[in-house]
């Protein structure tokens, strides 16, 4: 059986051997080493090899979550692997759990049709840079909208300009003139096409997406496939997916129609009307639309980034399609695969009870004050006691920072974000951003760099040797 040596500080020794016990038929054996400092978030890979005597043994040395410092050059000193752990203690069990039955979110099979929607009013150089944008939040194929009554004289300039840039180009418009001269410039798709103007379609090589002459008329859709089917051309399907309250519900009956109809034919989705015509976070219905895409087996997604609230939507469905491709593949509810679509909430927001707080704050010797967020509260502690509180205003006076200015900044700053965290239900962990998923542009930690020390507090408070 593997045997586990888990490093730590004096502080997180006690809940970290509690939750190893918890941990029920364990395929491992664990021991716990504390390495002779206080926090263990302070701990480096330069202490660790300091003050943990080579060889280990054991089959694997798990360090805390947050452990800065080269962990591959770490295996090769100790001879055996050398991993982080979660950033919360508490996490074990779903760290291991995940480590036992890891999700693969590398493939997907619905392909993201990004819409420049102002496309007609913007430079081509201003169409090439917000494609690379899309591109690098996930998209394979760059929409250029078009506008009514509006020229698009730069049309096949920018058709030409991103496919030169190697991006898949569709271009979308309710004139058939100007579908024409975007297959004619080398538009891989023409989105979209009705049983009256089929006509393009031979005309051009792009590919068409096919939609009824009207949302309701399913039988104008259903003859514009079988007369592509009898031609041997490549098409998408797109029965429209209309707004609530205006007929999402029988939209959505009209995509299970026609996969029942056509079982293998390819399906196109636009979620637009959905996302960017209902007021609320969009990570939470592109799940739930993703969702309908896999069972669907859906080809395509449209969707577009043009009200404020949806400024994200690209990245979301990025996600949302990897998420429930994993589902649908394994069975399996789509839960504990990825966090990202978690925006606003966690679902495990308080990792530790008041009690457990209580228990390690009357452990600090120091003045330096911790915070941390229970379902009760604000809990600011350091060597003067413990306080509980529900906002910054609250607490402050209980602080004594009048005359430390530094100081009241920076406990300002993580009060802040404490109480964000407390009202909203999202995890927090002192001196680091709070994680809103996928709607937020933060790049990862790199934790093989060393982090500089805070300009709010001196370096002996947060540091150890």
């Amino acid at each position: 059986m593997e045997h586990i040596v888990f490093l730590t500080g004096r502080l997180a020794q006690p809940s970290l051997e509690r939750v190893l016990a918890g941990i029920e038929g364990a395929p491992f054996t664990w021991e716990v080493r504390e390495i002779g400092l206080q926090v263990a978030a302070l701990m480096t890979a330069d202490m660790i090899r300091r003050r943990v005597a080579a060889p280990v043994a054991a089959s694997r040395i798990i360090v805390p979550g947050r452990c800065r410092g080269d962990v591959e050059e770490l295996s090769r000193h100790f001879g055996v692997k050398v991993q982080r752990g979660p950033e919360e203690l508490k996490d074990l069990p779903r760290f291991f759990d995940r480590a036992a039955k890891p999700i693969d979110l590398d493939e997907y099979e619905v392909a993201i049709f990004a819409e420049i929607v102002d496309a007609p009013r913007l430079s081509v150089e201003a169409i090439v840079e917000r494609a690379r944008r899309y591109a690098a939040d996930g998209a394979n194929v760059i929409d250029l909208g078009g506008l009514p009554e509006t020229r698009f004289d730069h049309l096949e300039d920018s058709v030409r300009a991103l496919k030169a840039e190697g991006f898949s180009v569709s271009v979308d418009s309710i004139d058939p003139d100007e579908l024409l001269r975007g297959g004619q410039a080398g538009a891989d798709y023409l989105l979209s096409l009705n049983l009256d103007t089929l006509w393009v379609a031979d005309e051009v090589a792009s590919t068409p997406v096919l939609i009824p002459r009207v949302p309701s008329d399913e039988a104008s859709l259903h003859e514009a496939i079988e007369q592509l089917q009898r031609r041997g051309r490549a098409f998408l399907a797109d029965p429209i997916l209309d707004p609530i309250p205006f007929g999402l519900t029988a939209s959505i009956v009209r995509y299970h129609r026609l996969r029942e109809r056509f079982p293998e034919v390819p399906i196109m989705m636009g979620i637009g009307n959905v996302t960017e015509l209902t007021e609320a976070d969009t990570s939470g219905i592109n799940a739930v639309l993703f969702g309908m895409a896999a069972e669907l087996k859906i080809a395509a997604v449209l969707t577009t980034q043009v009200s404020a609230h949806a400024r994200r939507a690209v990245r979301e469905a990025d996600k949302a399609r990897r998420i429930m491709h994993a589902a649908a593949r394994l069975n399996s509810l789509p839960k504990g695969m990825d966090d990202a679509l978690m925006t606003v909430h966690d679902k495990r927001p308080f990792p530790d009870t008041p009690a457990e707080i209580e228990a390690v704050a009357a452990q600090v010797k120091d003045p330096n004050f911790r915070v941390q967020v229970s379902a009760e509260g604000l809990h600011v502690y350091n060597r003067d006691g413990l306080r509980l509180g529900h906002d910054p205003f609250e607490l402050w006076p209980q602080l004594r920072l009048g005359e430390d200015a530094p100081h009241a900044f920076y406990m300002g700053v993580e009060l802040a974000r404490a109480e964000i965290a407390w009202r909203l239900g999202k995890r927090y962990v002192q001196d680091q951003p709070l994680d809103w998923g996928c709607a937020d542009d933060r790049a990862p930690q790199d934790l093989n760099r060393w982090c500089a020390p805070g300009t709010t507090m001196s370096s002996k408070t947060k540091t150890e040797s």
